[in-house]
């Protein structure tokens, strides 16, 4: 006799489904939560048009004159083009060994591998001030204070778990006896992984690569301990200047970070979601 078939087999599969009307309060609750995050900072771009000496909102009279101000001023570029220059050389430190930690991760079979990655995520999860303090007291005895090094090490280390994460994410899902199949044939182990592995992970690594960019461009604590003067940030000078002055500059200043990050964070949801690993 068969075996009646069990009860979640039998059901059609309409009364299995949740229904769109069903789940109106999780888009409401989402909608909600998305509102509350995003708004406070979408309010910052109507205050960089504005035309007082002061941050308002909304405001009064409209003006380019903060962007005006930012762009024509050596101070303030002087300060971009240490971040991004620290952004761009924390993205060529960080991926490739993010890479290559992810990968010797993954095909390890040391039953240590699990701790050496929670060691190598672990400044994600000390909090920043304290890899500042250490940082600093660091960089004092190497002399590292006040210098493009210092700051991409430093800016390193900080991002360094979030690429890593991400591919070791994406070799997760990577079928590795493709690899195993090229070096069978002869191929040496780096050239199977530069031709096989890599192309088809590609877009995590490139993910991991933008993530890290994000994280050096955005970080300030660190770079208030360890840079000054001609080094120092864009996002260490926007808090000295919160802090001496009001200057709707800032305004201007955080519209344009806005849009540099949220450009980057786009492109890596579009990179991710592109192709799985594997597909041709």
């Amino acid at each position: 006799m068969p075996r009646p078939a069990l009860n979640w087999l039998a059901r059609p599969a309409s009364d299995t489904q949740i229904t769109h009307r069903g789940r109106l309060w999780l888009y409401f609750l989402a909608g909600a939560v998305i509102v509350f995050l995003v708004i406070p900072t979408l309010i910052v771009i109507p205050m960089s048009f504005s035309a007082s000496q002061y941050l308002e909102f909304p405001p009064r009279e409209w003006s380019s004159r903060w962007y005006d101000n930012y762009f024509n001023s050596r101070e303030w570029m002087n300060a971009t083009w240490v971040s991004v220059r620290a952004a761009l050389l924390t993205v060529l430190v960080v991926t490739p060994i993010a890479t290559m930690a992810a990968y010797g991760l993954a095909v390890s079979r040391v039953k240590a591998a699990r701790w050496l990655f929670l060691l190598l995520i672990t400044p994600m999860m000390v909090p920043v001030i304290l890899v500042a303090i250490g940082v600093f007291f660091a960089y004092t005895h190497l002399r590292l204070n006040n210098t493009m090094l210092g700051l991409v090490l430093a800016h390193s280390a900080l991002a360094l778990p979030m690429s890593l994460i991400v591919i070791a994410a994406g070799l997760k899902s990577y079928d590795m006896n493709q690899e195993l199949v090229a070096r069978s044939l002869g191929a040496p182990r780096l050239l199977a992984f530069l031709v096989i592995t890599l192309p088809q992970i590609r877009f995590s690594v490139i993910t991991g690569a933008l993530l890290a960019f994000i994280v050096s461009f955005d970080e300030v604590i660190v770079a208030l301990f360890i840079s000054g003067r001609d080094m120092s940030t864009i996002t260490r000078s926007m808090f000295l200047a919160l802090r001496d002055q009001i200057d709707p500059t800032i305004a201007a200043i955080s519209t344009v970070m806005i849009i540099i990050t949220s450009a980057a964070l786009v492109i890596a949801q579009v990179f991710g979601k592109s192709k799985e690993p594997g597909e041709e």
